[in-house]
């Protein structure tokens, strides 16, 4: 697995530099189960494969982070929060908490077709909504993960509060979204 860009969460903002390094950490691993050699971040990184060849393990020491599969920000997205990921395939896990969260999604682009409004988690989109197709979204309170496919696997798109009037605004490839998540912890 190769990870070349990472942005750091701050409060409830995406930010792009740290005021203060020493509230966040992680610790990336080029061998599984945290084995040979390792880089320690506390800040964005714009080119992280210059410090070890691939990444099969992380440690979030504290603090949330996205990181980023290819340069600008682009690719597949992961959120990681604070824990240990000894494998890459782990890189997936929440944990809950009550807070104010709606989301809506629509069948085609600028908010229009069939509408659902969420407030939870949903593994399954088309057992729920009934259609695989999600064209736009309206992100009325919370952050949310988009995933590929059901049960949570697959790409992952992080979708701040907003608007996407189509899937290409949350750097999506297609409009396939299987699954979904509230993001509870930062």
């Amino acid at each position: 697995m190769r990870v070349y860009f990472l942005a750091a969460f701050a409060s409830q903002h995406c930010v792009k530099t740290l005021h203060s390094s020493a509230f966040y950490q992680i610790i990336f691993y080029e061998d599984k189960n945290f084995q040979g050699r390792s880089y320690e971040c506390s800040n964005d990184c714009t080119d992280l494969h210059s410090y070890f060849s691939r990444c099969n393990s992380i440690r979030v020491e504290s603090g949330c982070f996205m990181i980023y599969e290819r340069p600008n920000f682009m690719g597949h997205q992961y959120f990681m929060r604070r824990g240990e990921y000894p494998d890459y395939q782990r890189w997936m896990g929440f944990s809950s908490c009550i807070r104010s969260y709606r989301l809506r999604i629509y069948e085609k682009p600028d908010f229009s077709g069939h509408m659902m409004e969420f407030m939870d988690d949903c593994p399954c989109v088309s057992d729920r909504f009934h259609h695989r197709h999600v064209y736009s979204s309206n992100v009325m309170n919370g952050y949310w993960i988009f995933y590929e496919y059901p049960n949570y696997r697959g790409r992952q798109y992080f979708l701040r509060p907003g608007e996407y009037r189509r899937y290409r605004d949350w750097c999506a490839t297609c409009a396939i979204v299987g699954s979904f998540r509230r993001v509870t912890e930062f």
